[in-house]
C-alpha cells in the first residue's frame, strides 16, 4: 500500500517521501485504516516493523482536525527520539512539546502544544494535578505498552491508561507493543482492535555459535573465521563485511572490560581514515567533560578503536554520543547492558547475546526472561543497509545448541502480567486516586481497580486485604480521613502532588519533627526513603560507614543496621557531591559511574525539595536549611558558590575557579573585564563573554591576547 493512497494531506505525504517512506510495510497497511479512523488499536509487531509511524500518522491527522495528542513513553531517552521524529511535521503548523520532569506542577505551558511527549510518570503527574487539557485529548499513544510487566514503571503506566480512559473516554488509545504472548488480552482490556504480526522489514536469522560455527534455526550454518576468542571473531567477521555489531552482557563491568578488549583488536581492522575520525571523536569526548573521569578516559580509549560500552554509569550526553555515532556507522561495535534494548532505535547487522542470566537480589543468579532476549535480538538487521540480520547466542558446550535454540528462538515470550497488586504500588496510586477525588469511597476504589489490566486478568478479591491495609495505613498516618467519604488531608494532597511514596513522606515527616537538624541528617533522611536508590555495601565500607554514623550522631535503634549503613553510605555520596569533591574521586570511592552520580543527585534533589515542602506543614524552621540543600545538591557546590553557579555555563568547576580568583559575587563579575575573566583556567573567551552578557554587559568583546584559551562554546 502506498502512502499517497491513504487520503492524507499532501504535505504529510511529501514529508514522508523526503524520509524515503512511500510504501507501507504489511503490518502497517493492515492497521493504518483503523488508526486513521480513530479506533483504539493494539499493534504488536517486531522492532523496526514500523509501529511508530502508525502512531505518528494517527496523532498528526487528529491534530490537523483540531485535536490534541499525548504520546506516552517509558524512558526519557525515548522521549527525545520521538520528539525529534515528530518535529519533522513542524511545516504543517503542528507544535510538539516534551515533558519528562518536574512532577509538582500542572505545567500550563504544555497547553500550547498540539502533541505532547511525556514519560508515564509525567503523564500520571498531570492527571494528579487535574490538568484541564487532558479532557481535550483526541489521541493517546502508549509506546512499549508491554512494560506494564515492569515492577517499577508498570503500575504507573497501567493506572495512567485506566484513568485516561475514565477522564476522557472519547480519546483514541493506540498501544504499541513488542510481540508478546498475550497482546490480545491488552487489546481486550483497552477495547481495541488487535493487530499482531511477526513480519520484519529485514529478515532475522537466529543461531547458536559453537566452536567458530553458527548453527541457524532454519537448518543452515556458516563458519566464523577464527580470531582467538569467539566473540572477537564474530565482531571482526561482521565489521569486515561492512556491518556493525551489538553485544549484550549482564553487568556494567563486563561492558567496559569486553569493549576495551575488543577495541584493541578491532582498531586494526578499520581503515586509516576511519581511525583518524575515531581519534578526533575520542578527543572531543574527553574535552567536552567539565570534570574528566577515569570512566570517560576508558570510553574514549574504546572509541579510538571503533568500539564503545553503553550502561547506566554513563551520563545522558555520553550515551547519546555513543548512540549517535553508532547510527552514523562510525562506531562499529557497542557492548551494552540489556537496558539498551528497551525501545531505543539502534539496529545492527549482528546482535550477540553473551549472557543469558543476571544477578537478582531476591533470586540470586536468575535467567533473563525470553521476552527480554527477544527484545535484544530484535535489534538485528539495519533497514536499508542489510538484506538480513543475525541474532546469535553463545553455547558453552555442543549439547547447548539445541537447548538454547528451543528455549529462546523457537518458543513464545512470556505473557505479561500486571504488577499493580504490589503493596508499594497500591499505596502510591490509592492515595493519588483519593487526593484527586477520582474515588471517594472504598467501593469506588475497588471499582477503579476493576478498570485496570490487573482486574482484567485476575480477581480483584485477591488483593482486597491489601487495599484495606493500605487505606488503614493512609488514615492512620494522616494522609486521608474516612468519616463519611474518603478525603485527602493537606499532608495527603501535598504528598500526592509531589509524586512520592506515602511511606517516604512518613519518614520525612518524622524526621522533620525529630531532633536531628544537621545537613547530613537531612541527607540521610531522604536516603532512608523507599524512593531513593541505595548503594551496595562493600567489604571495605563497614568501618568508615560505622564511624560516620557515630560521628553524625545517628546511633539509635533501627530494624536493620546493615540497611541503615547502606542509607548512610548513599548520603555520604550526596555530601561529597555538594562539598565539591572531584567527580573522579567520587566514582572511585563509591565504585559508580558519572551517570549514577547524576541520577542519584537528581533524585536526591527532588526528595529534598519534597522535604522542604513538607517542612512548610510540619516544621517551618526547617524550610530554609533544607531549601539551601536543594540548591547545593542541584549544582554540587558549597553554599558560597550558589550565586555564581546559577549563571548559565558556570558549573561547579568554573564556579570554584572564579571564586578562587576573587570573583565571589555577581557584582564582582559585573565589575570585571571580560578579558580578565577569560584568562582564568577552564573559563576562556566564549564563556567569559556569555557571563558578561547574562550580567547585562551586552555583546562586549574580549580584548587583548588571552592566556590559556579553552575554546569552549557549549553553554547547555
Amino acid at each position: 500500500m502506498k502512502v499517497s493512497d491513504l487520503g492524507l494531506d499532501e504535505r504529510i505525504v511529501s514529508i514522508l517521501s523526503k524520509q524515503g517512506i512511500e510504501e507501507l510495510y504489511p503490518p502497517q497497511a493492515e492497521s493504518i485504516g483503523a488508526a486513521l479512523a480513530g479506533k483504539n488499536i493494539v499493534l504488536a509487531i517486531p522492532t523496526a516493523a514500523g509501529k511508530s509511524l502508525i502512531a505518528y500518522l494517527a496523532a498528526v491527522k487528529s491534530v490537523m482536525a483540531g485535536g490534541k495528542a499525548l504520546y506516552i513513553v517509558p524512558l526519557r531517552a525515548l522521549a527525545s527520539e520521538k520528539y525529534d521524529d515528530l518535529k519533522e511535521f513542524d511545516p504543517l503548523g503542528i507544535k510538539t512539546g516534551i515533558a519528562v520532569g518536574d512532577y509538582d506542577t500542572p505545567d500550563p505551558t504544555l497547553e500550547r502544544y498540539d502533541i505532547i511527549i511525556a514519560t508515564s510518570e509525567k503523564a500520571d503527574s498531570l492527571l494528579r494535578h487535574k490538568t484541564s487539557w487532558l479532557k481535550r485529548l483526541t489521541t493517546v499513544v502508549a509506546d512499549e505498552v508491554h512494560l506494564i510487566n515492569d515492577g517499577d514503571r508498570g503500575p504507573t503506566l497501567e493506572v495512567t491508561l485506566a484513568k485516561m480512559r475514565q477522564v476522557n473516554p472519547r480519546a483514541q488509545i493506540i498501544a504499541l507493543s513488542a510481540t508478546i504472548r498475550n497482546s490480545d488480552e491488552l487489546a481486550n482490556w483497552l477495547e481495541a482492535e488487535h493487530f499482531r504480526s511477526e513480519w520484519r522489514p529485514v529478515p532475522l536469522k537466529q543461531g547458536i555459535c559453537w566452536n567458530n560455527k553458527i548453527h541457524f534455526t532454519d537448518g543452515s550454518s556458516r563458519p566464523v573465521p577464527p580470531e582467538g576468542e569467539e566473540l572477537l571473531a564474530l565482531v571482526l567477521d561482521t565489521v569486515r563485511e561492512g556491518g556493525q555489531c551489538l553485544i549484550f552482557v549482564n553487568t556494567r563491568r563486563s561492558t567496559e572490560a569486553l569493549a576495551t578488549s575488543l577495541a584493541s583488536r578491532l582498531k586494526q581492522a578499520i581503515e586509516p581514515k576511519e581511525r583518524e575520525k575515531l581519534a578526533e571523536m575520542a578527543e572531543d569526548l574527553s574535552k567536552r567533560q567539565d570534570e574528566p573521569t577515569s570512566m570517560v578516559a576508558r570510553l574514549a580509549k574504546c572509541v579510538e578503536g571503533g568500539a564503545a560500552f553503553h550502561n547506566a554509569g554513563l551520563t545522558n550526553d555520553q550515551r547519546r554520543m555513543v548512540e549517535t555515532n553508532f547510527k552514523k556507522g562510525k562506531i562499529k561495535c557497542i557492548v551494552a547492558t540489556p537496558t539498551l534494548a528497551a525501545g531505543i532505535n539502534l539496529p545492527a547487522r549482528r546482535v550477540v547475546v553473551r549472557d543469558l542470566s543476571r544477578f537478582d537480589v531476591t533470586y540470586g543468579n536468575a535467567p533473563i526472561p525470553v521476552l527480554e532476549i527477544k527484545q535484544m535480538c530484535g535489534r538485528a538487521g539495519r533497514p536499508r543497509y542489510d538484506k538480513f540480520g543475525e541474532a546469535i547466542l553463545i553455547a558453552k558446550k555442543e549439547e547447548d545448541i539445541k537447548e538454547l535454540a528451543e528455549a529462546y528462538f523457537l518458543s513464545e515470550p512470556e505473557a505479561i502480567v500486571s504488577k499493580l497488586g504490589a503493596e508499594p504500588a497500591l499505596r502510591v496510586h490509592i492515595l493519588a486516586s483519593v487526593a484527586t477525588e477520582h474515588t471517594k469511597t472504598e467501593q469506588e476504589i475497588f471499582d477503579f481497580i476493576g478498570s485496570t489490566f490487573f482486574a482484567h486478568c485476575e480477581d480483584v478479591e485477591n488483593i482486597r486485604d491489601k487495599v484495606v491495609a493500605v487505606l488503614s495505613f493512609l488514615e492512620r498516618e494522616g494522609f486521608i480521613t474516612a468519616k463519611d467519604t474518603l478525603r485527602a488531608t493537606l499532608f495527603g494532597k501535598r504528598t500526592s502532588d509531589l509524586y512520592i511514596d506515602p511511606l517516604s513522606a512518613v519518614k520525612m515527616r518524622d524526621h522533620l519533627k525529630g531532633e536531628i537538624e544537621s545537613d547530613f541528617g537531612h541527607l540521610w533522611a531522604v536516603c532512608s526513603t523507599p524512593d531513593m536508590p541505595k548503594l551496595y555495601l562493600r567489604r571495605g565500607d563497614y568501618q568508615w560507614v560505622d564511624e560516620k554514623i557515630v560521628f553524625e550522631g545517628l546511633t539509635f535503634p533501627v530494624d536493620d543496621y546493615d540497611f541503615m549503613m547502606a542509607e548512610v553510605k548513599t548520603a555520604a555520596l550526596l555530601e561529597d557531591w555538594m562539598d565539591e569533591r572531584p567527580e573522579n574521586d567520587i566514582t572511585k570511592r563509591f565504585s559508580i559511574g558519572p551517570g549514577d552520580i547524576r541520577r542519584m543527585t537528581e533524585q536526591a534533589r527532588w526528595l529534598l525539595y519534597s522535604m522542604q515542602e513538607l517542612a512548610r506543614i510540619f516544621n517551618k524552621a526547617r524550610v530554609r536549611p533544607v531549601s539551601r540543600l536543594v540548591l547545593r545538591e542541584t549544582y554540587g557546590v558549597k553554599e558560597e558558590l550558589l550565586p555564581l553557579v546559577e549563571l548559565r555555563g558556570v558549573g561547579r568547576v568554573r564556579g570554584r575557579a572564579l571564586f578562587s580568583r576573587g570573583y565571589k559575587t555577581l557584582r564582582d563579575l559585573q565589575k570585571a573585564e571580560a578579558g580578565d575573566i577569560a584568562r582564568i583556567p577552564s573559563i576562556g573567551p566564549a564563556v567569559a563573554r556569555k557571563i558578561k552578557e547574562q550580567l547585562g554587559a551586552g555583546e562586549e568583546a574580549v580584548k587583548g591576547p588571552l592566556i590559556g584559551q579553552s575554546g569552549l562554546t557549549d553553554f547547555n
